[in-house]
């Protein structure tokens, strides 16, 4: 018997998710996939002792616990039957779990029940046998609401369950849900339900409510429940109370807050065309009529994206759920966008969005965003403006420029003091290279040095080099550097020992606590700015940096 047989018997009024929830696999919207992996297992009593189902709210995964139940413990209408994925509704099993009555068939919403000593309960029941009942199952409702203690109290029974029972649970939180409990369930993803889906479930509650409902109505309730049946069939509800029983377009639109999709065509046609004084005028008339300015942004947003599909796919456009009208626009409008404004369009979009979240006018916030859209729709092609910017700049005299700095190097040795070293390196006799290595000449400059160190693969000496040694004094076969304390102890033992190996000579490396030069770290950031500043003052970034606001120089590379 169907709940809205029940409900004609007893009178009383039941909301629309309540009256048509479905009660067989059949009624079971969008979930094909699900129903036929189940359907296979029931046949071939490949059945798991516990299930998990997943997915968004509103999807049918209580309504689908409950079925599981019934197909698993059906009789048939002359008592005999065995698991069936069509239960026959009529059984004593079947019209008891239907009315939440049946004693072999318990319910647990973890939310309000989310101890331990509610696991315990259930850890102590599942030694009985089914009191009437051909298996005892448990459903667990919004699972991932239990504490890990109660989980941990959960896996024992779980891994060995008895014959006689099964476990179903339910969440819209998978990732919550721990792999170990995971991993002894058969998972079943419950799907959004796409939009003719739900219009077609909409479509059947209607004609047995014998009220009327406009098909543009249909859309707005499909599009607003983002996939959920039960959201869909609660606006329902919801508008036909707004509209006394006849539910038009207007009226649900005023319902929801939103804005008038054919208004939102042209305001987004207003605002791609630089005309702000009539894409601010439609704004406010959109507000005045009652719709939410962060609605509309949205709006504007999942247009922006399905011009985007249409321009990358036009199939896009043959969906039928939209409006005959709207895919004639949206085709025109992909066609004369390009891909660099539509991705620009959605980056201020999102990030208006945002802004009109958390403004405290969304109005004026949305508003502004719309006055950055359009003057960001009237700057040209990035590709086409540097086209068009080295071509004039081929004509200009050049400025200064950056390309031609040259590369960081260290300074050669200046006498920073007359003051004797502090400590100096003890010669470490070693023998003379042998004959079939390769003598290299002798460096000339500290930066032939650290040259040297990187070609030779000394890396970790290299390192401290580059990053910790300031040089000092600087003459063949003798260095003076001051040390940062990063850097090892006896750095100037290794340096002039790999010194003397490399090119045959004796070198003395010694320490002192003179200032001497920056490090050669410290002289590439120099460099670096020098280089980046040259680079802000050369005339082709001028003109980048102005005509795209926000833009910044992230790197500077050299031709």
């Amino acid at each position: 018997m169907t709940d809205a047989g029940k409900d004609g018997m007893t009178g009383g009024y039941r909301v629309i998710a309540r009256k048509y929830r479905p009660t067989t696999f059949a009624e079971l919207y969008g979930q094909d996939a699900m129903v036929r992996t189940l359907s296979n297992a029931i046949k071939s009593g490949r059945l798991a002792h516990a299930f998990i189902l997943t997915g968004v709210r509103g999807v049918g995964k209580t309504t689908t616990a409950r079925l599981i139940a019934r197909a698993l413990n059906c009789i048939g209408p002359d008592g005999k039957g065995g698991p069936t994925i069509e239960p026959c509704g009529v059984c004593t099993h079947c019209v008891a779990i239907a009315e939440s009555r049946h004693v072999d068939v318990m319910e647990m919403d973890a939310a309000s029940r989310t101890g331990v000593d509610d696991i315990r309960e259930i850890i102590d029941g599942v030694r009985y046998a089914p009191v009437s009942a051909r298996e005892k199952i448990y459903i667990i409702d919004e699972v991932h609401m239990l504490s890990k203690n109660a989980f941990n109290a959960l896996l024992k029974t779980l891994e060995e369950p008895p014959e006689h029972v099964r476990f179903i649970f339910a969440t819209t939180e998978i990732r919550k849900v721990p792999v170990t409990v995971l991993s002894r369930c058969q998972r079943f993803d419950l799907r959004r339900v796409e939009i003719p889906v739900l219009i077609e479930n909409l479509r059947m509650i209607v004609e047995k409510e014998k009220v009327s409902v406009e098909d543009a109505a249909f859309a707005l309730i499909a599009r607003a429940a983002e996939g959920s049946v039960r959201d869909a069939q609660s606006l329902l509800e919801q508008a036909l109370a707004h509209g006394a029983g006849e539910v038009t377009e207007e009226r649900v639109r005023d319902m929801l807050g939103l804005a008038d999709r054919a208004r939102m065509f042209d305001l987004y046609e207003a605002v791609m065309a630089g005309k702000i004084a009539d894409a601010l005028e439609i704004m406010r008339e959109q507000y005045r009529l009652g719709a939410d300015p962060t609605v509309i942004l949205e709006d504007l947003l999942d247009l922006t994206h399905w011009l985007t599909r249409l321009k990358i796919a036009p199939e896009a456009g043959d969906n039928f759920a939209i409006a005959e009208t709207e895919r004639t626009k949206g085709r025109d409008f992909a066609s004369k966008l390009s891909m660099p404004v539509l991705t620009r369009s959605w980056q201020i979009l999102l990030k208006g969005l945002d802004e009109t979240r958390r403004a405290p006018a969304p109005d004026a916030a949305a508003e502004m965003a719309l006055v950055r859209l359009a003057y960001s729709a009237e700057l040209p092609d990035p590709a086409d403006l540097v086209k068009k910017l080295d071509e004039s700049r081929e004509s200009a005299e050049p400025a200064p420029s950056y390309r031609d700095a040259p590369a960081p190097r260290p300074r050669e040795p200046v006498s920073r003091s007359t003051s004797q070293p502090s400590s100096q390196a003890r010669a470490m006799p070693s023998p003379r290279p042998a004959p079939s290595e390769e003598v290299r000449p002798a460096p000339t400059s500290f930066a032939d040095v650290v040259a040297l160190f990187a070609e030779k693969r000394e890396m970790i000496l290299h390192t401290h080099l580059i990053d910790h040694v300031h040089l000092v004094r600087f003459a063949p076969g003798h260095l003076e550097i001051r040390v940062e304390d990063k850097a090892p102890t006896n750095l100037a033992a290794q340096i002039g020992q790999k010194l003397k190996d490399w090119t045959g000579e004796r070198w003395v490396v010694s320490l002192t606590q003179d200032l001497g030069e920056p490090t050669v770290h410290e002289q590439q950031l120099a460099h670096e700015s020098h280089i980046r500043e040259e680079a802000l003052r050369d005339p082709l970034v001028k003109t980048v940096l102005e005509n795209f606001p926000g833009a910044e120089i992230t790197a500077v590379r050299k031709d």
